[in-house]
């Protein structure tokens, strides 16, 4: 940590111009703790018009109170103050939970100071007497680390949890997906719980991945969690922070204005489930050990392919967390209920694994796509996409999807619209003719299945 005391004729930032500055401090509330008014002053008038929030405290004891009542980002902190210096305030605010940055003013930098301000956790520090340059330059140097150090934590996580392979985009025209895409574009705006259902393979993480791109969050991290596939103790770790080490924040806050997936929510322990709970009724998190509350600015979304209303039945799953997270449910189709879709999902994962693989992609011809189309996809979208990947590796379709369906060769190439014709007139003769129960059981709208009726003159 070295002290900031760039000459006033250098520009605002290494390499930076100040609308750069202004842009990536626009967003920060900020503390300014010193005793001296002018200073106090001076700062405001400095920080406020580029700042979200900016208050000031004239000692410790004022500050105490301040960070009771507020969060900050940052906190400008005097050394040299009556009753209480700034570096023993910081370190006692450190213990009882103080989750700002810190950085510290001082006229008189020593190796002892710098020493101690580092081990009490202040980010950096600036030697009075500074210009409104420097100061600047060390708030956007401080926030920048700072979010340096959130986006590397996350892509680590990422990384590790193999969730890449998640990426994509949601594909489609059936009436199913159209019905979904609809559904999310008037949630998108709003931070509104989601919860996506369906069987698996049905694209429940693209979905919210969409979703998550289709708010304002767009830029912000989105961070999906596996309940199913990590040990309930690294989970309690990866999303709250772990207890033996002070300091050591989970992705609940290292996600901070983005969204939250948990994955396979059906999954999550009991004690876990407790926990969320209060984070999604609070709108905020105590950490482990201290003694305040941290506001969380997340969106949470949730995916599950259980039987929530039998967990509930049994006791492992929370009826009150039910209640919270299924405020919106999304119902994922299932693939043999969106055939029409086959074709440019076929293509797409063609493409893909081709250039994945390098090797020349296989022609899916009508027949092809009309075996892929009779196919009960029990494995739906995922076990389309093995298909095709297995398909180039091998250099060729198994032989009930390369011949026709019977075995013969004379049998004549129905159209895939042919084929989603069927599939609704069957569902609905068996209901009965009542559009509206084939309509639950398709996933689409009723007045879907009343223009498609109405399209085939029925």
């Amino acid at each position: 940590m070295t002290p900031s005391t760039q000459p006033a004729a250098q520009p605002p930032a290494e390499g930076a111009s100040q609308s750069h500055i202004d842009r990536a401090i626009r967003h920060v509330s900020i503390l300014i703790v010193d005793d001296e008014p002018g200073m106090r002053n001076y700062l405001t008038r400095t920080l406020e018009p580029r700042c979200k929030k900016v208050m000031a405290a004239a000692n410790a004891e004022e500050a105490s109170t301040l960070l009771d009542a507020h969060h900050f980002d940052l906190v400008l902190l005097d050394n040299v103050m009556p009753g209480q210096s700034g570096l023993d305030w910081l370190a006692e605010q450190r213990r009882v939970g103080l989750f700002a940055e810190a950085i510290l003013m001082t006229a008189y930098a020593d190796l002892e100071t710098a020493i101690h301000a580092m081990r009490v956790g202040a980010s950096d520090f600036v030697l009075k007497p500074f210009r409104s340059n420097q100061i600047l330059n060390a708030v956007n140097r401080c926030m920048v680390q700072k979010y340096l150090r959130r986006e590397n934590f996350l892509l680590k996580y990422e990384l590790q949890a193999d969730s890449l392979a998640a990426r994509g985009r949601l594909i489609g025209t059936s009436p199913g997906i159209e019905s979904v895409r609809k559904t999310l574009e008037r949630v998108a705006p709003m931070p509104t719980p989601v919860l996506f259902t369906g069987a698996s393979g049905t694209g429940k993480e693209i979905c919210a991945r969409t979703l998550h791109a289709m708010s304002d969050r767009a830029n912000a991290p989105f961070v999906p969690i596996n309940c199913a596939s990590i040990s309930p103790d690294r989970l309690s770790r990866d999303l709250f922070g772990d207890p033996t080490q002070p300091g050591s924040d989970g992705l609940l806050v290292h996600a901070s204005g983005g969204t939250i997936f948990l994955d396979e929510v059906a999954e999550l322990p009991l004690p876990m489930q407790g926990e969320l709970l209060r984070v999604l009724e609070d709108g905020s998190l105590r950490p482990h050990g201290s003694e305040r509350e941290m506001p969380l600015n997340l969106r949470f979304v949730f995916a599950t392919n259980a039987d929530l209303d039998r967990a509930m039945e049994e006791g492992r799953f929370r009826r009150d967390l039910y209640h919270r997270i299924n405020v919106v449910n999304i119902q994922m189709p299932p693939l043999r209920e969106r055939v029409g879709d086959i074709p440019e999902l076929a293509e797409l994962f063609m493409g893909k694994f081709s250039r994945q693989l390098g090797v020349e992609p296989l022609v899916l011809t009508d027949q092809v796509l009309l075996n892929m189309a009779r196919y009960d996809w029990q494995g739906n979208v995922r076990e389309l996409k093995n298909l095709i990947e297995r398909s180039l590796i091998l250099g060729e379709f198994p032989p009930e999807f390369a011949g026709s369906a019977d075995g013969g060769d004379n049998e004549p190439v129905e159209s895939l619209h042919a084929v989603e014709r069927r599939h609704i007139l069957s569902v609905l003769e068996a209901c009965g003719g009542n559009r509206a129960e084939a309509a639950r059981r398709l996933g689409v709208s009723r007045k879907t299945i009343d223009r498609k009726c109405s399209m085939w003159n029925v």
